[in-house]
């Protein structure tokens, strides 16, 4: 089965104004294209791996055939990522965190604000494109990484994450990441994070 981008879960403008419209049309129907498109490029090459999830090809990466293993890793972690991304944000989002993951964030961060601040400060400073992730080892952290990298491949299950590529945010906040990263909260989701936190647990 070829892979998909999945339908957006609301119109192209319902982030505004923090997300603006072009770049949502541009963020899913174009980069996200791309990377599905290559994605079951290098699936054509070796249609065995069709029968696995993408989710699955990054948690497997050594056994991806060399001469795709590249091609996966970034376009595969790129679809994911996105897949992900999509659903954890949602018009009129944000708000303070509810439910176990509030719980659970006062205990390891003290309070929403400071981990707020620390999740902000530490993806600003994301070197080139990648990503910002709450990630759960018993306890939540936060983590990057790079380009397209998806945590799956390092045994992690991503409870939240943010895209800090310049194509997420650059027609509306140029160079200022700091402030996308800021007005981002306000779209977020926090229904689908505790579903995706308790995923994680398991």
């Amino acid at each position: 089965m070829a892979h998909e981008v999945p339908p957006l879960p609301y119109d192209y403008s319902a982030l505004e104004p923090h997300i603006d419209t072009e770049t949502m049309h541009l963020h899913h129907d174009k980069h996200h294209q791309a990377y599905v498109t290559n994605l079951n490029g290098a699936i054509e090459k070796h249609p065995d791996l069709g029968k696995h999830s993408a989710e699955d090809l990054l948690r497997n990466l050594n056994s991806v055939p060399e001469d795709v293993r590249t091609v996966v890793r970034n376009n595969g972690g790129g679809h994911v990522n996105h897949s992900m991304f999509w659903t954890i944000m949602k018009p009129s989002g944000g708000g303070e965190p509810t439910g176990a993951i509030g719980e659970q964030i006062k205990k390891d961060f003290g309070s929403f604000d400071d981990f707020k601040k620390q999740f902000n400060e530490t993806t600003a400073k994301q070197f080139g494109s990648g990503w910002g992730w709450l990630l759960w080892d018993g306890k939540l952290k936060i983590a990057t990484t790079p380009n397209q990298d998806s945590p799956l491949s390092q045994g992690h299950y991503p409870i939240l994450g943010n895209d800090v590529w310049e194509h997420a945010y650059y027609l509306k906040y140029q160079n200022r990441r700091p402030e996308y990263l800021a007005a981002w909260w306000n779209t977020v989701n926090w229904a689908e994070i505790n579903k995706r936190f308790e995923h994680a647990k398991k």
